[in-house]
């Protein structure tokens, strides 16, 4: 088994990358994440989870410790196979998918491509009591972001709730409330309608 390679990035393509360690290429399969931060003909280290199955061998490699247990982890929920957790890990951070977890927020999982409600809802149901990542904020950081965050989802709830009413598509209503909301957690439940309103026009 393999648990760690260090050696220079030969190539680096959209899923993996090739590391070559002394003459010998080995194909890591990496979250877009990593594979970002590697640059060919430098040299990289890389911690290493080997996948052994009757017809291959898949490396799958992590720039941290975090990143490598959140893979592991995430492949505990049903419905989550290794593709599925490096595209999760190719948008959020396992410090992103810890807060998410901790307070119970499912829009953050939603915004990943591939993950639907019922997955989101699950990796929430399933993963809750588990530690992703160390790095975690203080207690009172952590309670006053969870009200704040379930505060605006159900501003966010509610909002989606009005425009599909109104026979905007439920896809396109998710995307308008969460552009407007990253650009103004303050706004208010009339005017965040408005401006979502407004951009049908």
């Amino acid at each position: 088994m393999i648990g760690k390679l260090k050696g220079l990035v030969d190539s680096v393509y959209d899923s993996h990358c090739i590391i070559d360690v002394n003459g010998v290429g080995y194909m890591v399969f990496c979250s877009g994440k990593t594979l970002s931060q590697l640059i060919e003909n430098e040299f990289i280290e890389l911690s290493i989870e080997t996948h052994v199955r009757e017809d291959h061998i898949h490396l799958y490699g992590f720039c941290n410790l975090n990143e490598k247990n959140a893979f592991n982890i995430l492949q505990s929920v049903k419905g989550v196979g290794t593709k599925m957790a490096l595209g999760i890990l190719s948008q959020l951070t396992p410090e992103d998918i810890q807060f998410a977890l901790n307070i119970e927020d499912k829009n953050t999982f939603i915004s990943v491509s591939g993950v639907g409600k019922k997955l989101a809802e699950r990796i929430i149901t399933e993963l809750k009591d588990k530690l992703i990542s160390t790095n975690l904020p203080s207690t009172q950081n952590k309670s006053n972001a969870m009200m704040a965050h379930k505060t605006i989802n159900s501003i966010a709830d509610d909002a989606i709730l009005a425009l599909t009413s109104l026979g905007i598509n439920k896809a396109e209503a998710y995307n308008r409330v969460t552009n407007l909301l990253a650009q103004n957690e303050d706004i208010s439940i009339n005017e965040l309608i408005r401006l979502a309103l407004k951009n049908n026009i």
